[in-house]
């Protein structure tokens, strides 16, 4: 359980460096309520990522699909909060 709880400090901290309507998107996603949503919002940029080779689609979406989808994947969380550690600069 301390995987989601450090997941959750991450998050927190990387959604408060954001502007505000991307802060205000991130914390619709990352609430109760869209835990039915969470697998295909994540997904959908996955596969965009996956036709990198196009314009406006590419390989810079898979990251954030990445994050989306492990809310709800526990085996994707420890390496989100390694990412999201050196992300933020945390020293935990």
């Amino acid at each position: 359980m301390t995987d989601r709880k450090d997941l959750d400090r991450e998050l927190d901290r990387l959604q408060a460096r954001l502007p505000d309507h991307i802060g205000c998107f991130m914390g619709k996603v990352r609430s109760p309520a869209a835990a039915a949503y969470r697998i295909p919002i994540g997904i959908a940029p996955i596969g965009g990522g996956m036709v990198g080779f196009l314009p406006i689609l590419g390989f810079w979406m898979v990251p954030p699909g990445l994050a989306v989808v492990a809310q709800d994947m526990p085996p994707l969380r420890p390496p989100l909060v390694w990412a999201l550690r050196k992300i933020n600069g945390s020293r935990d």
